[in-house]
């Protein structure tokens, strides 16, 4: 799993993804799978197939003091790790978690990836931060830095890269003392969060290949769309966002997409090097790999806007001492400020850039909205399944329309373990999965869904039955408010450009309903907002 990256970023896209490329050709990919709009929300759901609120992470990883927002994983639910480690795997982790509160070097750990079934873990406890110095990286249970870590020592060290490295070190090392025992790897990229932090050979990639600017990119990547087939031939784009023209700073947004551009190559560079090791083992053939994203492109402002203050300064830090914190004001590990705002060229590690809302609204092409909302925009995902032992041979290269959302992934891990989801894990009870197994559609079959697929996210709020789509804005102020719900016909609507609420109200009842009724069993409500009048 990725952070942000969109469908026309990796399957319409001008960005080089050669090895994503090659598991969509020979794999399968489903045009309407969701997530849960935002990465931690969407982590705790696809760790533990179930809804976010189920799990504990409803919003974010802070504590509400209330049953759906603990910001911790709750006892309730299994991870994918501790499930399948019931059936003999062996379980491995490799990049974000960011489904805890307790982050802080001394603990407590009981909600770190170590304690909730993986058998080794490098990666980030928090969710964001620099890509040459990340805030709270970590190797098993113990934090380190990219200068005192022994295990690791390349030549330059890059987030992205480390990721992929130790992942294909985790598959040697299982290679070598459990070869009999099969196993599941969580490879769990942030890129291309921000900050748009990249190496300068991968982004020489893309010099020029922005200069058009938004509208253009757009219109080519909707063209592409639609000629693989992953959106419909009478697809037309939503609004744009920006107004390239009257954009101040072209060369800074440029460079910024550049950025982005080349952090994505850079990842799929990774994901190759997974392959390639798979491969050599003889183990590529029958090893299913699911690829998917986190939320919808971000409009969030980081790094956009120059500092009023100007920037401290600040001592070298020693081979031991931690990054503190995960955005600005922070330092890089020789002593430098990181510089932000128009001007600042992203790439290089003393930058802190997001790249911002026109470049979101491309990558979102042809949906609206962003990561946040619920929206096609926020919570629409790629996802490509890629098995040649497993997906049968007339499905593959095929695209499957039916729609998915992030709990069906532990439904079809357990499915293909084998294993009898249990009621009870030690001295807890365990709630049971809310998704359906993949695995039928491997064969070109009905997935079997009985039930609506729900999101909700900082009072954003939908459901997705069938071809219908009922959806709304909140907002989470003083007082929080909702906004009155859109109907669309996803069929022949997935911009979202034709509400229907008003000619179909008793529709817009019906779907209220059970949206109604899913947020009062899944632990949506009670709400963590004051409402006035709700």
């Amino acid at each position: 799993m990725t952070w942000g990256i969109r469908i026309s970023d990796v399957t319409g896209g001008e960005i080089q993804t050669p090895n994503l490329d090659s598991l969509a050709k020979d794999g399968l990919r489903f045009s309407q799978f969701y997530n849960a709009a935002r990465c931690c929300p969407t982590r705790a759901s696809l760790l533990s197939g179930l809804y976010q609120h189920q799990a504990g992470i409803g919003l974010m990883t802070g504590d509400k003091k209330l049953p759906g927002y603990q910001g911790e994983l709750g006892r309730n639910i299994l991870t994918i790790a501790e499930a399948l480690g019931l059936a003999g795997y062996k379980n491995y982790m490799s990049g974000k978690w960011h489904v805890t509160r307790h982050t802080r070097p001394e603990g407590p750990k009981e909600n770190w990836p170590r304690q909730r079934g993986f058998d080794r873990f490098y990666g980030t406890i928090t969710g964001a931060g620099s890509f040459y110095d990340p805030a709270t990286l970590c190797r098993e249970n113990t934090y380190i830095t990219p200068v005192n870590d022994a295990g690791y020592q390349p030549e330059t060290y890059y987030y992205t890269d480390a990721i992929s490295d130790n992942a294909v070190k985790f598959l040697q090392d299982h290679e070598k003392s459990d070869a009999e025992k099969p196993f599941f790897l969580y490879l769990a990229y942030t890129t291309a969060h921000w900050p748009m932090h990249a190496l300068t050979r991968d982004i020489k990639k893309y010099q020029g290949v922005y200069d058009s600017g938004f509208d253009s990119i757009r219109k080519a990547r909707l063209k592409k769309l639609k000629a693989l087939g992953l959106v419909s031939s009478d697809t037309m784009l939503s609004p744009g966002s920006d107004n390239w023209e009257k954009t101040p700073h072209k060369d800074w947004e440029i460079r910024n997409m550049e950025t982005y551009a080349a952090m994505v190559d850079n990842m799929d560079q990774g994901i190759g090097r997974v392959m390639k090791e798979l491969r050599k083992q003889g183990k590529f053939k029958n090893t299913l790999f699911l690829y998917l994203q986190d939320n919808g492109g971000c409009a969030e402002g980081y790094g956009r806007y120059a500092p009023k203050n100007g920037y401290r300064e600040y001592q070298p830090m020693e081979p031991d001492e931690l990054q503190k914190k995960i955005w600005p004001p922070m330092q890089t590990r020789d002593g430098r400020p990181l510089r932000v705002g128009p001007g600042e060229m992203a790439g290089p590690e003393d930058t802190f850039i997001g790249y911002g809302r026109g470049w979101a609204n491309v990558s979102n092409t042809p949906f609206r909205e962003y990561k946040h909302f619920a929206h096609e925009g926020g919570i629409a995902t790629p996802l490509i399944a890629h098995w040649p032992k497993g997906i049968r041979k007339k499905m593959r290269g095929k695209i499957d329309h039916q729609p998915g959302h992030l709990i069906d992934l532990m439904a079809t891990c357990v499915h293909l373990a084998g294993l009898k989801y249990p009621k009870t894990f030690g001295e807890h009870s365990i709630d049971p999965l809310e998704g359906v197994s993949l695995a039928p559609a491997f064969r070109g079959e009905p997935l079997g869904r009985k039930d609506a697929l729900y999101f909700e996210h900082h009072l954003n709020c939908a459901i997705r039955d069938g071809d219908w789509k009922l959806v709304r804005y909140g907002r989470t102020g003083r007082p929080a408010t909702l906004q009155p719900w859109e109907l669309y016909d996803m069929s022949k609507d997935r911009v979202e450009s034709n509400n229907l609420a008003q000619k179909k109200p008793e529709l817009v009842q019906s779907l209220e309903q059970k949206w109604e009724d899913w947020a009062n069993r899944a632990r949506v409500k009670p709400w963590p907002w004051k409402f006035e009048n709700k």
